[in-house]
């Protein structure tokens, strides 16, 4: 969990919350068609459980937040591009809405899909 601590007390800012910012921040990225399970099982269980955390890991260590982010990228798109403006939109997000800084914002790409065959 995320800790601040100020004057009137203190804050506390689950894993959860982040990953729900994060997901948000990944879903209005150009070139991202969605959000990929970390494995099958989770895929499975994601399915079943409409789970927001889906494809999205946060871990918090020594008060830095690592965010890994799951996607599969639109299909000719230049891949580098998408994935460094997944970053950077995940980074900037976060940090907004946290006033924390993200240590690190990893994007596995877990495949590409064809989103309008025209």
């Amino acid at each position: 969990m995320s800790t601040a601590e100020t004057n009137l007390g203190r804050i506390v800012v689950s894993p959860a919350a982040i990953a729900s910012i994060t997901s948000r921040a990944v879903s209005s990225t150009y070139g991202v068609v969605g959000v990929a399970a970390k494995n099958f099982a989770n895929g499975i269980a994601d399915v079943f459980q409409r789970n927001a955390r889906h494809g999205i890991d946060v871990r918090i260590q020594d008060d830095q937040i690592i965010i890994d982010v799951h996607v599969i990228v639109e299909y000719g798109t230049r891949i580098a591009s998408v994935t460094n403006s997944i970053m950077n939109t995940v980074k900037f997000n976060v940090e907004r809405a946290l006033g924390v800084p993200v240590a690190q914002v990893n994007v596995h790409v877990k495949g590409l899909r064809i989103s309008n065959p025209d």
